[in-house]
């Protein structure tokens, strides 16, 4: 199967650690990644989307950050 991920968070070195540590695990990037101005917070919202091919059948149980 394929899996897919969308990462999230505040732009900063969190959110590239949370990016690369998925890297590191096997995903690959899919697609360019997005940024929105969050006005409730004063900040900018980093999106990045992550593929992993996986072995098995879709589950909708499977928790999908431990693969």
């Amino acid at each position: 199967m394929r899996a897919y991920r969308l990462l999230t968070g505040e732009d900063g070195s969190a959110f590239c650690h949370k990016v690369t540590a998925a890297l590191d695990r096997g995903w690959a990037l899919y697609g360019d990644p997005s940024y929105a101005y969050d006005a409730a917070n004063g900040v900018m919202r980093c999106a990045q989307a992550v593929v992993k091919d996986v072995a098995g059948d879709y589950d909708p149980d499977v928790k999908l950050g431990s693969l």
